[in-house]
């Protein structure tokens, strides 16, 4: 029960993370549109990273393809990570840190799933029939 209860709770907290950054992208929020816009790609960019995010917390909660929504969100918010300690900065118009720090949350609970649902990749089918040819 406490096994099953820690598994949905790293599952739900990233996926009502990335849930609610999406308003704020698809909104074309000002903050948002600062953000892509100083990193070049606003607002295909904007656009498609919320598109990513919606895939992966949908995954993230679908049982039998965590593994695989973790792996976006995972590859999402190292871009985002990145950004902010390489372009951005830490704190993006005055917000304290926020927007990094649940990109931080986020890419730490999907790195945790990768390792956890790590099975899930290695018994998917397509998997199975082209990497373990025999």
């Amino acid at each position: 029960m406490k096994k099953n209860l820690l598994l949905w709770t790293l599952r739900i907290v990233p996926a009502l993370i990335l849930f609610q950054t999406l308003y704020f992208k698809f909104s074309a929020s000002p903050e948002s549109v600062f953000i892509f816009s100083t990193l070049g790609i606003e607002p295909t960019g904007r656009i498609g990273s919320g598109i990513g995010e919606l895939i992966a917390g949908l995954l993230i909660l679908i049982p039998t393809l965590t593994f695989f929504g973790a792996a976006i969100g995972f590859g999402t918010m190292l871009v985002a990570v990145a950004s902010h300690l390489f372009v951005l900065g830490i704190e993006v118009q005055e917000d304290g840190g926020l927007l990094f720090s649940l990109a931080l949350i986020v890419l730490i609970f999907c790195g945790i799933l990768m390792v956890i649902f790590r099975n899930q990749l290695l018994s998917h089918p397509l998997i199975k029939r082209y990497l373990f040819k025999r």
